[in-house]
């Protein structure tokens, strides 16, 4: 049985979803900006701070870009924790891929 994997034009969205909360949101943080990376039914956002990608979390698409499913990457045990909700910033998960960037800004700010 095949994995389910994101579809390339779901990706081209998350990707102008990401880049553009980067040139809003953090255009005074310029040596911060989050990058995506791909497997399978997972996007995963971190912050690209010089040549170091540091982890922020993990959504996995529901069939619905308003619906992402969000993880936390915890650095205490090196995984995404879907489970985990106290941190600072989970007020903002929303479903959306700019609500789990405001969450990972504020639960590891730059």
């Amino acid at each position: 049985m095949a994995k389910p994997k994101i579809a390339p034009e779901i990706k081209e969205q998350a990707d102008a979803i990401v880049a553009r909360f980067n040139a809003e949101t953090l255009k005074n943080k310029p040596r911060t900006h989050f990058v995506t990376t791909y497997r399978g039914a997972f996007l995963y956002l971190g912050h690209q701070r010089g040549a170091k990608l540091w982890p922020v979390c993990r959504l996995k698409y529901t069939g619905d870009m308003e619906k992402w499913e969000f993880a936390i990457y915890k650095y205490s045990d090196e995984r995404y924790d879907p489970e985990e909700w106290f941190f600072d910033g989970a007020g903002e998960v929303n479903g959306t891929i700019e609500g789990a960037m405001r969450a990972g800004l504020r639960a590891y700010p730059s």
